[in-house]
C-alpha cells in the first residue's frame, strides 16, 4: 500500500509539472488572445446587504404541550429519528420521505388517559421585523399549534412572542414582541423581479443563527397547485429558514422562504418563496382582526391553452375559463356560465387564470365590479357583487346510462341523449353524453361519460343535431367542445378524421 501511496504521488507530481508547463506554453504562444481582467464579469459583493439586513432578522423556536405519557418526540422515543425531529424540528424529514413544511408529525395519543402535560421543543423558524416597534413575518407553520414563541436577536436576547394574526391559505403569521427601536427591512416590490437576478437569504437551518445564503430567482409565478405564484430560487434553503427573508441586491425583502422541493429532505436546489406583495396584502387585515377575509363570486375555472384559444377566437391564449358556475352564487347572479373565458376582473388584466383567484380574493366582499366575458366569439361585460369567500362541497359525478346510440365517425364517438337526473342534478338543458370513444376522440380526451354541451360554440340540443354539426365540421381545422365532466367543464379541441 505504501508503496503505491508512493508510485501515486509520484505520477500526481509528473503531471502537475506537465500541466504548468503546458499552461506557460499556452499563455506564451497565446497571450495575445488572452482575456483581460477587466473584461471578466465580476460576481455580486452581498456584504453590504448583509450588514445593513442581518440584524433584522430572528430566530423563531417553539414549543408544544405533550402528555406526559405520550411517546412523543425525544431521546426515549421508539422511533430512532425522532432525535432529529426533536433538535432540528418536527418538520425535519428523513432521506427518502417527502418534504411537505407544515405538516408535522405528532405524538401518538397516550396509552391512558391523563391531565398532565409538559413542554416539549417543536421547531425552529425564521422571521424578519416589519416594523421599529416588534411586528415580525413569518410563516403560518413555523408557529401553527405551539404553545410557546421564543424571539431570539442578532444580539442573543430572547423575547416571548405572541401571534397577532395567521393565514394559512398564504402560509403567513404576523407576531410581536415588546421592544422599540428596531430596523425593519424595506420592503421590495415582487412584481418587479425577473428570472436570472441574484437574491440570498438569511435564517437559521438547522438552528443555525444568521446564515446566509445566495443564488438567483430560477422562476416566477411557480404555480405549485397552491394558492400562491410561488418565487422558485436555487438560493440553500433547509429546515429553519422557513419564514425568513428572500432579499434582493437592493436590501429589499421581495419574498418570504417558505417550501423546499425535495427527495431528501433536504436542500436539492430548488426553492419556494412567497412574494412579499401577497404577503403584504394580508399585512393589515391581520394587524386589524388576526384573520383574513377574501372575496369569492363562485366559480371554478381552468387554464386557456393555445388550442382552446384558437379555437374559440380569442385573440391569445389568456384569463380563466370557467368550467363549473355554483348555483345561487354571485357569479351565477351576474349571468356567467360555463365555458365563458374571464379576461378582465374589476379593471385588472387576468394574463393566466390562476391571476383571477387572487384578484377575486382581495376584493372586499360585498363590492359590485365589473368583468370582461369572451362568449361565442365576442367580449361581453358583466357585473357581480363579491361575497365573502366560504367552503364550498364538490358535486358527485353522475352516473352515465346510454340508450338510443348515434356514432359520429369522423370523431370517433358514440353520443345519446343526457338522462333527465343528470339535467336536473347539473341544472342545464340539450347537449349529449359519451357512450363510447374512439380515436380522435380518445387521444382528445374524452371520455365515456363526459356531456358535450356546444361544439364551436353552437349550443347541443340532442344527438341528431350533434352528428349533422359534425359532419359539417373541416378535416383541416381543430373544433372546439364544451365538454362537462362531473361537476367540471372544460375546452376540449379536436380535429375530425377523415
Amino acid at each position: 500500500m505504501f508503496s503505491t501511496h508512493a508510485a501515486d504521488s509520484k505520477i500526481r507530481r509528473i503531471m502537475a509539472t506537465a500541466s504548468v508547463s503546458a499552461l506557460l506554453a499556452f499563455s506564451a504562444v497565446g497571450g495575445a488572445h488572452a482575456q483581460s481582467p477587466a473584461a471578466t464579469l465580476a460576481l455580486p459583493d452581498f456584504t453590504a446587504v448583509v450588514a445593513r439586513t442581518e440584524g433584522s432578522v430572528v430566530n423563531i423556536r417553539t414549543t408544544e404541550a405533550v402528555p406526559v405519557r405520550a411517546q412523543g418526540m425525544g431521546p426515549n422515543s421508539n422511533d430512532p429519528y425522532d432525535m432529529f425531529r426533536w433538535f432540528f424540528g418536527p418538520d425535519f424529514q428523513m432521506p427518502g420521505q417527502p418534504s411537505q413544511p407544515g405538516q408535522r408529525r405528532r405524538a401518538p395519543a397516550p396509552s391512558s388517559p391523563s391531565p398532565k402535560e409538559h413542554t416539549v421543543p417543536r421547531g425552529v423558524g425564521s422571521g424578519f421585523f416589519i416594523s421599529s416597534d416588534g411586528y415580525i413575518l413569518t410563516n403560518n407553520h413555523v408557529v401553527a399549534d405551539s404553545n410557546g414563541i421564543f424571539v431570539t436577536l442578532t444580539n442573543g436576547k430572547e423575547y416571548k412572542a405572541k401571534v397577532i394574526g395567521t393565514d394559512p391559505r398564504t402560509d403567513v403569521a404576523l407576531i410581536k414582541i415588546d421592544i422599540k427601536g428596531m430596523t425593519p427591512i424595506p420592503i421590495g416590490d415582487s412584481n418587479q423581479i425577473k428570472k436570472g437576478q441574484w437574491v440570498l437569504a438569511i435564517g437559521s437551518p438547522f438552528g443555525l443563527d444568521s446564515t446566509v445564503t445566495a443564488g438567483i430567482i430560477s422562476a416566477i409565478n411557480r404555480d405549485t397547485g397552491d394558492y400562491l405564484p410561488f418565487i422558485q430560487t436555487d438560493v440553500a434553503v433547509n429546515p429553519g429558514n422557513s419564514g425568513g427573508p428572500l432579499i434582493n441586491l437592493a436590501g429589499q425583502v421581495i419574498g418570504i422562504n417558505s417550501q423546499i422541493i425535495s427527495q431528501s429532505g433536504g436542500f436539492m436546489g430548488i426553492s419556494l418563496a412567497i412574494p412579499i406583495d401577497e404577503v403584504m396584502r394580508v399585512v393589515d387585515q391581520l394587524k386589524a382582526s388576526g384573520k383574513v377575509t377574501r372575496g369569492r363570486i363562485g366559480v371554478q375555472i381552468g387554464q386557456v391553452s393555445d388550442d382552446v384559444a384558437k379555437a374559440i377566437g380569442l385573440p391569445k391564449a389568456q384569463g380563466a375559463m370557467v368550467s363549473n358556475v355554483e348555483s345561487g352564487a354571485p357569479a351565477a347572479a351576474a349571468g356567467i356560465k360555463a365555458g365563458d373565458v374571464i379576461t378582465k376582473f374589476n379593471g385588472k388584466s387576468i394574463a393566466h387564470w390562476t391571476d383571477l383567484p387572487r384578484i377575486v380574493g382581495a376584493t372586499k366582499p360585498g363590492t359590485e365590479v365589473p368583468m370582461e366575458v369572451w362568449r361565442k366569439g365576442k367580449m361581453v361585460t358583466l357585473h357581480v357583487k363579491v361575497a365573502e369567500l366560504k367552503a364550498t362541497a364538490a358535486k358527485k359525478a353522475a352516473e352515465p346510462k346510454a340508450p338510443k346510440e348515434i356514432p359520429t365517425d369522423s370523431l370517433g364517438l358514440k353520443v345519446t341523449e343526457v338522462p333527465a337526473e343528470v339535467h336536473s342534478k347539473d341544472k342545464f338543458s340539450g347537449g349529449v353524453q359519451v357512450t363510447e370513444v374512439g380515436e380522435p376522440a380518445a387521444t382528445a380526451g374524452i371520455n365515456v361519460g363526459d356531456v358535450i354541451l356546444t361544439v364551436n360554440d353552437v349550443d347541443i340540443t340532442g344527438p341528431e343535431q350533434f352528428a349533422k354539426l359534425v359532419s359539417q365540421l373541416s378535416t383541416s381545422r381543430a373544433a372546439a367542445l364544451l365538454v362537462l365532466r362531473g361537476d367540471q367543464t372544460q375546452w376540449v379541441t379536436i380535429t375530425p378524421g377523415k
